[in-house]
Formats: C-alpha cells, sequence, structure tokens
C-alpha cells in the first residue's frame, strides 16, 4: 500500500449519525433479575428515531455507567454506540467542566463557573473519542449531527478527519454574551471546535448573536450575515459556518393525547381532591436546578400568604423538583435551601386539612406530569435563565379545553414563542406577586383567549418539525466550498 492510499479515510456503513453526551436509553432490571435496556423519554428521541430508521443511523453516546465498555447494539431500530468513560472522566469532563465550569458561564455566572486545566484536559480528550467513533462509523458523505455543550470541540475534530461529512452542531442551552464568555480560558478553542460545523443551531436568536459576537472577537473571521468565512492563516477561505436559530419543542401529539385519557383526567381529579379541593391549584415543574428559579417562586408565594392575598384554604402549589446531579456540592445546598423554604411556609400556613405547598422531590412518568398539568389553574415556569423550557411547551399542550395559565420567566426560550402567557422578570419579586396574582384572578375568556394561541404556536412548532428544519437547512450547502 502506498503511503497516499494509507491515508485514505476508512468509511463506516451510517449515513446518518446523532452523537450526544448520552444514548438514548436506560439500563433497566427486570423482576426476575435481569438487566435491559429501555428508551429514554424525551423529544429529542422522539424526533430523530424515525429519521434513523429511514436512514440506516447510528447514535453515538455514553451508556451511563463509568469503566465499563460495551459492544455496539440496536435497540427499537436504532444501532447504538457505546463510548466508554472512565469514573476519573465522568468526574473531570462531565461533572467538572461541562457541569462546573460551562453550565453556569452559559447560564449568566447565576453560580460561579470553575476553572481547572485538568478539566479542561479530559474535556479534550473525551471529546476527541466521540469525534474517533463517529468518523469510524460514518459512510462516506454522511450526516452527522452533534449535540449540545458537552461536546464542542466535536465539530471540528470531525472535519478534520473526515472532511467529507456534512456536520451539524445544536447548542440546548443558552449562549452568553461576549463579556461573560470572554471568562473562559478555552474560548478560542471551544469557538474553533464549534465552527467545524456546518451548521451551528441555538435556541434563540439572541444566541446565535452572542455566538456570532464571540466569534468576531476572539476568532477573527469574516461574517457576513449569519455565515463566518472560516479562513486558514494565510487568509484562504476554508469552508463556510452558519449560525443559526431553531428553537426546539415537544411531542406534542403525545402530551395532547394523552390529556384526553380517562385515566389520565381522573388522576387530574384525585390530584385536587387530594389537596382537599382548594379553588386554584397553581403548579411548579423543574429539576432542581439553581437555573430555575423556585427559590425566587417561593419567595413570591410565601408572601402572598403573608399579605393575605391568597389564602391557603382555597389555594395550594404543588412543586416538583426532580432530582438532579445530587453529588455536586452547589446542588446539595440548593436542596436544603428549598427544603427549608417549603418548611418554613409550611410551618407557619399549613393547617390540619390543607397544605400551602406540596413538595415533591421525584421524578415521575409522563402519565402523572400531564395529570398534574391538567390539575393545575395555573403554571409557574420562573427560570432564571433557560435555553428553552419544555416543561411551559408541555402545560400548554395538555390544556386541550383551552383553560388555565401560564406564568413565564421572559429569561427562557419559550418566551419569545409563547408571547400570550403572563410575562415576568422573576428578580423582581414584587412583580412575580403581581403576576401570580394576575394568573389566578383572570377572566376566564381571557384566559381562553390566550390559551388558544398559545396551543396554535405549540401545535404548529412540534419537535418533529424543529428537527426536520434544522436537517433542511444543514443540507441546504450551496455557500458551501
Amino acid at each position: 500500500m502506498s503511503p497516499a492510499e494509507s491515508t485514505q479515510p476508512e468509511f463506516g456503513e451510517f449515513e446518518f449519525i446523532v452523537v450526544s453526551n448520552r444514548l438514548p436509553v436506560d439500563r433497566v432490571t427486570d423482576d426476575d433479575g435481569s438487566t435491559g435496556w429501555r428508551r429514554s423519554p424525551g423529544g429529542l428521541v422522539t424526533a430523530l428515531a424515525p429519521v434513523m430508521e429511514k436512514a440506516e443511523g447510528a447514535w453515538v453516546g455514553w451508556h451511563g455507567a463509568a469503566d465499563e465498555q460495551l459492544e455496539p447494539f440496536r435497540k427499537d431500530g436504532m444501532q447504538l454506540v457505546p463510548v466508554e468513560l472512565s469514573q476519573r472522566e465522568v468526574e473531570y469532563y462531565y461533572e467538572g467542566f461541562s457541569n462546573a465550569t460551562l453550565w453556569p458561564l452559559y447560564h449568566d455566572v447565576i453560580a460561579p463557573p470553575e476553572f481547572h486545566r485538568h478539566w479542561w484536559d479530559s474535556y479534550r480528550r473525551v471529546n476527541e473519542r466521540f469525534a474517533a467513533t463517529a468518523a469510524k462509523i460514518a459512510s462516506k458523505g454522511a450526516t452527522v449531527w452533534v449535540q449540545d455543550y458537552q461536546l464542542q470541540l466535536v465539530p471540528k475534530l470531525l472535519r478534520e478527519t473526515r472532511p467529507d461529512l456534512t456536520i451539524g452542531f445544536f447548542n440546548h442551552i443558552p449562549f452568553p454574551p461576549v463579556e461573560i464568555f470572554a471568562q473562559l480560558p478555552w474560548r478560542r478553542q471551544v469557538l474553533e471546535g464549534l465552527l467545524g460545523a456546518d451548521l451551528v443551531g441555538f435556541q434563540r436568536t439572541g444566541d446565535t448573536s452572542n455566538f456570532l459576537r464571540c466569534v468576531r472577537r476572539y476568532v477573527g473571521h469574516p461574517i457576513k450575515a449569519q455565515q463566518v468565512d472560516v479562513q486558514d492563516k494565510e487568509w484562504r477561505t476554508l469552508y463556510f459556518s452558519r449560525a443559526e436559530a431553531f428553537p426546539i419543542s415537544i411531542d406534542v401529539k403525545r402530551i395532547a393525547d394523552l390529556a384526553e385519557h380517562e385515566d389520565v383526567r381522573e388522576r387530574a381529579r384525585e390530584i385536587r381532591r387530594e389537596l382537599g379541593d382548594p379553588k386554584v391549584v397553581v403548579l411548579g415543574v423543574d429539576r432542581l436546578d439553581y437555573t430555575k428559579g423556585i427559590g425566587h417562586r417561593l419567595k413570591a408565594y410565601g408572601e402572598l400568604l403573608e399579605d393575605g392575598r391568597i389564602r391557603v384554604e382555597n389555594s395550594s402549589l404543588i412543586q416538583v423538583a426532580s432530582p438532579s446531579r445530587e453529588r455536586v456540592e452547589q446542588y446539595r445546598i440548593l436542596r436544603e435551601e428549598v427544603e427549608g423554604a417549603v418548611g418554613h411556609i409550611s410551618g407557619m400556613f399549613d393547617t390540619m386539612r390543607n397544605t400551602a405547598i406540596r413538595y415533591l422531590h421525584h421524578s415521575y412518568p409522563v402519565e402523572e406530569m400531564v395529570a398534574l398539568y391538567l390539575a393545575a389553574d395555573v403554571m409557574l415556569v420562573t427560570a432564571l435563565r433557560d435555553g428553552m423550557n419544555l416543561v411551559a411547551k408541555e402545560y400548554v399542550a395538555a390544556r386541550t379545553n383551552n383553560q388555565g395559565a401560564l406564568v413565564l420567566s421572559e429569561f427562557t426560550g419559550a418566551a419569545d414563542q409563547l408571547r400570550q402567557a403572563v410575562l415576568v422578570n422573576p428578580h423582581d419579586i414584587d412583580g412575580l406577586k403581581e403576576a401570580i396574582c394576575e394568573a389566578i384572578q383572570m377572566d376566564p375568556q381571557e384566559a381562553n383567549r390566550r390559551m388558544k394561541l398559545m396551543r396554535k404556536q405549540v401545535l404548529q412548532n412540534d419537535v418533529e418539525r424543529w428537527s426536520a428544519d434544522f436537517l433542511n437547512a444543514l443540507q441546504s450547502k450551496e455557500d458551501h466550498v
């Protein structure tokens, strides 16, 4: 074999590849003790599974257990290709750089990010492993769609090894303004990693603008409209990378269909009975994360009880806070703060018959979540910063009778689309209190008008349309060289 022949890439068999931190399956243990795999819940899997089946697709990701090597396997018509992570890599790459450096940095430094070189080294090595796995299995000219902030270096790594590929990247969380992104010691490497993609997708137009400003400031490639002219050191064009907003959505049909099931409706009625049949049920559903504004919500609700503007006899708040990153110290502290606030409010206002706040630190199946959405007269989404917030869209999709009211933080991506919600700045506690009261007291006809418009928006823009829009834009590469 000649030297030239030996440098040719080896092509795999898959025409469409998704690369994400986790595979779209969870390991489950049956009653007899045997283990198997179950498809993970979530809109991303729902949207991409049909695409993968049609295009001979594969999904590359970590399977969730450290220091375990698995062979590729099939599940529900998808070829799954596991990437191995050591326990130290889980600690440094995932819990460290991804969730203690990038996550707080990209969420407007609500919590202070930590910058450690050994975390960055692990992040880089793991990204190299993901890229190498995808490059190995991709057929000639395949499409590779990389997902989210844990894998921002993968697009460039793929382009360097497999320039024949069409590469997309989608960032599910916010992208920070240049003044905040500037803090990252490895800012140029991250930007160059993302620019390896033909198309970089974001949730909001503001995130796209932030990214392009950072590219202009720290990389220096020419930008025209939303297209970056990626050049070499001699200022020769190598290729073009485009940045654009593609707001993600939900599996609307599944939520709406469940909302019509009689057993789910009966469960919603049962939830209200368990609360003592209050006149108003208010609901919050979040991961237990400092970005979600749960403390702000509890403070506002507690003050409304203190002011006498709502009473425990006729109003009850359900707060679902599903466990999140419980090995990280900041999250343990947050849980103590939230549970302390709930205990304080309940201790002051609970009666033998009525409870002010029903706090649930659990994860629930989608059927129970839809029952909660149906039981709630008012939904509170008070995130301090959120790429989208799909809970807001799920609540709207579930309200098939066009009743109910949504209080929505203006710092969520969903606020760009659900303009008929009661929009709030969650940092303004007095304003948040007024918004809660406005939602509770809203005229039924006005609430119906708003919900109809929000449901129309969600129904017309489901998760399948999101994936189709992104992939269609990715395949339109006339401007690329």
